[in-house]
């Protein structure tokens, strides 16, 4: 057989127990710490994926919703749903994975969280984790959002940030300093990401001694590619992850499970 596969094998059949003690201690020993959070971690808070049977509303898909031409055609119709989606993410709250990758953040030099997710979880756990420590700034705490964040809204001309709106009306606001329609502050389908957002976390990936990658299906790019960035520059991989993913086989260490159960213990925050 392939040595190279031989390895592979090896790791992901290491008992748990030791592949969680290894997970430990390449992140205990790194300077650089990376971070690349996924659904799967939102998910153990109850916050819906809004894909597949379970994320239908009104009988619309949400590639149908989360495009510029469905708010350039129907700007109440998509406004009414995200206000939908807010107020349900409002009745979550961040899990144990979250807290403990605050407290990494908070708590040690060099730890870059990088977010998938437009929740705004790790906001949250960022304002708890530091209020409970008596940290006056959770800033540090605060993820490079590569997809954006649905807690804030973006003025759809000048685009200026605002928190978002509350309440639930029949359209989209004006912005107060142009006029122009407020839209969520999320990178739609269709849309380019933030050049200077996932600039920042593929150097963070770069700089890494360990990426630590948890909740994510490895699947949706350019973020999926900063654990390649890291394995590249000679660093490792940590995964924590329910089911195996395309990166399970380059993965340094492969940790099938919750996110909210793992990460506390192999962050050691």
């Amino acid at each position: 057989m392939d040595p190279a596969r031989l390895e592979c094998l090896a790791r992901v059949t290491k008992p748990a127990h030791a592949l969680r003690k290894e997970a430990t201690a390449l992140l205990a020993g790194a300077t650089r710490i990376v971070v690349l959070t996924g659904a799967g971690v939102s998910a153990e808070s109850g916050v819906p994926t809004f894909r597949g049977e379970q994320g239908l509303w009104r009988s619309y898909r949400p590639e149908e919703l989360a495009t510029p031409d469905a708010f350039h055609r129907d700007p109440e119709l998509v406004w009414s749903w995200y206000q939908w989606r807010r107020e349900l993410i409002a009745d979550c709250a961040p899990n144990a994975g979250h807290d403990a990758l605050a407290r990494l953040a908070l708590t040690r030099n060099g730890v870059t969280l990088v977010t998938q997710n437009v929740d705004g979880l790790h906001h949250r756990a960022a304002r708890d984790v530091a209020s409970a420590a008596g940290v006056s700034d959770p800033e540090p705490a605060h993820p490079l959002e590569v997809h954006g964040a649905i807690h804030r809204d973006r003025c759809s001309g000048c685009e200026r940030l605002t928190p978002a709106a509350a309440g639930s009306n029949a359209g989209p606001p004006s912005c107060v300093m142009c006029g122009s329609s407020l839209r969520p502050d999320v990178v739609w389908f269709g849309e380019s990401l933030d050049p200077d957002v996932i600039g920042s976390a593929q150097e963070a990936a770069i700089q890494a001694d360990v990426c630590l990658v948890a909740g994510t299906s490895s699947l949706v790019y350019p973020a999926a590619g900063l654990p390649d960035l890291t394995l590249r520059s000679g660093g490792a991989v940590v995964e924590v992850n329910l089911d195996p993913t395309p990166l399970t086989g380059s993965a340094t260490v492969s940790i099938r499970g919750q996110a909210g159960e793992i990460l506390p213990e192999i962050v050691g925050a």
